[in-house]
């Protein structure tokens, strides 16, 4: 894969780990160090020639809450697919590929919640270009996304 692509993308993606069609420390040997992985199960990050390559895992959680957030507080009627492929721009653009060229291919899962909001503007705003939403304002969308964001936060009981 790696004499005929540069920074091949590879994703072995099956459960349980025993399972997976190839491991990341072997991916990231093969091609000197060039692949963006990102597997199904978690994986530790890989070092190689001194360097630690970070190993994402590919998880719908990235894409759904955001996908439904966006729905929510757009009040968009249904999902088309270009909502969908704005989701996987949205997510894509939030990789820290896309702002040094470095690190995993996925956001840090630590970082869902700036992520989920980040997908749901672009869903909601995508399901307005399409006339499955009301045409709002940009400020009024991201007001709509606050409003309706769900922070998993107990109350304190006395």
């Amino acid at each position: 894969m790696h004499k005929h692509c540069e920074r091949p993308i590879v994703m072995p993606l099956s459960n349980p780990t025993s399972r997976v069609e190839a491991r990341p420390e072997d991916i990231i040997n093969w091609t000197d160090g060039a692949a963006l992985v990102a597997t199904g199960s978690p994986f530790a990050p890989v070092s190689y020639k001194e360097q630690l390559y970070p190993i994402a895992q590919c998880n719908n959680s990235y894409i759904f809450p955001g996908i439904g957030l966006g729905v929510l507080a757009s009040g968009a009627t249904r999902v088309t697919d270009a909502m969908l492929m704005a989701a996987s721009r949205a997510l894509a653009d939030c990789s820290p590929l896309a702002t040094d060229g470095h690190g995993a291919l996925l956001p840090n899962i630590d970082d869902i919640q700036g992520v989920s909001k980040c997908i749901a503007m672009e869903v909601g705003k995508a399901a307005q270009l399409q006339g499955v939403a009301i045409v709002t304002s940009e400020d009024a969308l991201s007001k709509a996304i606050e409003h309706n964001f769900w922070r998993p936060q107990y109350r304190s009981y006395k």
